[in-house]
């Protein structure tokens, strides 16, 4: 037993990642020298290689070491394009493999490292902060700008001005409370203390709809989150289409004066929040546009302008290439819409290169000035084009359009599945982060998915199906993109990770919005957020998650944000971890290393060679105790610092020093909590 057990140790001491400490440079140049680390025990008997995908080997040596590790080292001329990589080791005659995958006596090739020779990405994104805004929910800093009840129809949906505490109701569509562009400006000292990096806006462009993923002009900030300086009044009146649309259009906002008014205010607002140290990214809605966009023009909004006619009202039109259209259906009223919505028509980039040109001078305008914003967030960006060949194209070109404009600017995609053909330095810097984040933890916590709809308790607590996911999906991603890419606990599409802690499933027009808030467990929140401000990559909190609000999913999720009646405990616990960031840059760029697992429990740690972060999560629903292997995170002995202590629906900072022994942490833990540690190579004795 105890050679079995001293051959564990051996084997768990094995690690190598694709970080600075084991990889330098870790974003090389083609032709640049590469050095790669390998880890072993110390005193380690075996042979080390580095293996490529080409099929070379390169012999590693001993280079350096300390009383518990040794470290094999070799240095290779970087290609010129991407590679995978694995490490093969040699012990007691035995040959075994090192990928992501953690050491294995069989290579599973999915799991091995990735290099991508050139590639360059912010390296402001890489762990930062950042917050998601759905405007029109956050925050009414100008009254004046409001939509007005029963000011048009869309959808046969009449727009309804709401009261900022009435509950979401049918048609949310076109339901608006009023938040804008200068409540957000007015709320950058309550963000900057919050700890936020950089704000997400979801879109902001001219749009009849609340949630404006249905674009109606690209170039003009919609002055009802802008600015309005004129009323246009009851201008136009235009026929039924269907029977889905009024008779009657009140123009008040779209005036030249009011979208030029709009834009000026979006620049100062990026202007300020730039003065605050905040980044901006935008949202970019470039698959499909709104049936309202002049290009279709559905309900005759732009007929009486000066302007070209929408290609629903003309073949001539010279928008028409701009769509796909039926060839069952040869005439200008059937076309594609994106999940054949009829308000989200397809936009057809194989027909129409002034379309592709267009939307780049889209891409270009919003990072440059006057406007300066920091990057874009792609909605459904896979799905843009009618096939890969397109899709790739059109990336290829977006990101070398908008790196030429703005160098530092992010290019940051929504993506489900395989990313890696896109996270090649041509086309996305990196993804929102559901199935390596937001899909595992949720299962791992809640046991059920991020939509509330599917329950799976089996898979609650299960930690070992937890790792194996994280370890899979995030195979598919590069370092830089997995340091980047956007953690986000709930959003816009998802219901509220405080509700998915009932365990129930549901939606808002099935069991009713109070339901949300049946039965929840702030504690498994807590856990949760600990989770992601600790994880690599960039925290991001979804508005109002910070202030315990619950949601089933859309349209529940968007609920206005609770000013004045927010959860303080929440607000203050995000307050401390982004801080506890700002001191531990290591949950930025360090390694990650899980430590002990068990059923409902998990415990990893994130270092480098200056600092260490110790997190442990016991998602049982009774206290117990642990000792936590330490050592693998290069803490042998001294002292670990308490960060953070949650539990009991508090949280506290409890700077206990708890000492390690021989590798070892002892921890006791109560019943649905989280402890973070932290200590630098100070502490080592």
């Amino acid at each position: 037993m105890r050679a079995q057990a001293f051959d564990n140790v051996i084997k768990e001491a094995i690690f190598s990642d694709e970080t600075k400490q084991f990889v330098t440079p870790y974003d090389p140049n083609p032709g640049d020298i590469v050095t790669f680390k390998f880890r072993v025990a110390a005193n380690t008997d075996c042979e080390v290689y580095l293996c490529d995908s080409s099929g070379s080997t390169y012999k590693m040596e001993r280079t350096s070491g300390t009383e518990i590790f040794d470290y094999y080292t070799v240095s290779i001329k970087c290609p010129s394009n991407p590679v995978r990589y694995f490490y093969s080791i040699t012990l007691n005659g035995q040959t075994f493999y090192y990928n992501k995958q953690g050491l294995q006596e069989n290579l599973a090739e999915h799991y091995n490292f990735r290099m991508v020779p050139g590639l360059k990405t912010p390296d402001w994104a890489k762990g930062a902060v950042m917050y998601q805004i759905f405007v029109d929910r956050f925050y009414n800093g100008d009254p004046t700008n409001d939509v007005i009840s029963h000011e048009y129809a869309y959808l046969g949906v009449t727009a309804k001005a709401l009261p900022w505490d009435k509950e979401i109701t049918v048609g949310d569509f076109c339901n608006f409370y009023g938040g804008d562009i200068k409540g957000v400006m007015d709320k950058l000292g309550y963000l900057k203390g919050l700890g936020v990096e950089v704000i997400y806006l979801n879109p902001i462009f001219v749009s009849p709809s609340s949630h404006k993923y249905d674009t109606q002009d690209y170039d003009y900030v919609d002055p009802h989150y802008g600015v309005i300086v004129e009323d246009g009044g009851e201008v136009l009146r235009f026929e039924k289409v269907n029977n889905k649309y009024a008779t009657r259009y009140k123009m008040r906002t779209t005036s030249k004066a009011n979208l030029e008014a709009s834009n000026a205010l979006m620049a100062e607002f990026i202007r300020k929040a730039h003065e605050n140290g905040i980044k901006v990214i935008l949202d970019g809605v470039f698959n499909h546009c709104g049936c309202f966009n002049k290009w279709m023009d559905l309900p005759g909004f732009y007929k009486s302008t000066d302007g070209p006619i929408g290609a629903f009202h003309s073949k001539e039109s010279p928008y028409h290439n701009y769509f796909v259209w039926p060839e069952s259906k040869p005439n200008n009223k059937s076309y594609n819409g994106w999940w054949n919505n009829a308000n989200h028509p397809k936009l057809n980039y194989e027909n129409s290169q002034e379309l592709f040109d267009y939307i780049l001078e889209v891409g270009k305008k919003w990072v440059s000035p006057p406007y300066n914003a920091d990057g874009w967030r792609l909605d459904v960006a896979a799905d843009l084009g009618r096939s890969p060949e397109m899709n790739h194209k059109f990336w290829q070109a977006f990101h070398k359009a908008v790196k030429a404009a703005n160098p530092n600017a992010i290019i940051l995609a929504e993506h489900y599945g395989d990313p890696s053909p896109w996270l090649n330095g041509k086309a996305w810097d990196t993804i929102m982060n559901y199935d390596a984040f937001m899909e595992p933890i949720t299962w791992f916590l809640t046991g059920v998915n991020k939509h509330s709809e599917e329950s799976r308790p089996h898979l609650k607590n299960d930690t070992h199906a937890f790792e194996n996911s994280m370890r899979y999906h995030m195979s598919y991603l590069n370092v830089h993109a997995l340091q980047s890419a956007m953690n986000q606990l709930s959003n816009h599409d998802h219901s509220r990770f405080l509700t998915r802690t009932n365990g129930n499933i549901g939606r808002w027009h099935t069991v009713g919005p109070q339901a949300a808030k049946v039965g929840i467990n702030k504690n498994i929140l807590m856990e949760a957020i600990v989770f992601q401000m600790t994880w690599p990559g960039a925290p991001t909190i979804y508005y109002g998650d910070e202030a315990g609000l619950a949601g089933w999913t859309d349209p529940d999720d968007r609920r206005p944000f609770p000013w004045g009646r927010e959860d303080i405990v929440l607000t203050n616990l995000h307050k401390s971890l982004t801080a506890m960031r700002k001191n531990y840059p290591v949950l930025r760029h360090g390694s990650l290393e899980f430590l002990l697992t068990d059923y409902g429990f998990l415990s990893y740690g994130r270092w480098d060679e200056k600092q260490k972060v110790v997190v442990a999560i016991n998602n049982r629903d009774r206290p117990m105790e642990a000792s936590i292997p330490v050592w693998k995170v290069e803490f042998f002995d001294g002292y670990l610092t308490g960060l953070i202590i949650t539990g009991s629906d508090t949280f506290h900072e409890p700077n206990q020093q708890h000492y390690v022994s021989g590798g070892e942490l002892k921890l006791s833990m109560p019943a649905h909590s989280a402890i973070v540690l932290g200590g630098s190579t100070e502490n080592l004795t």
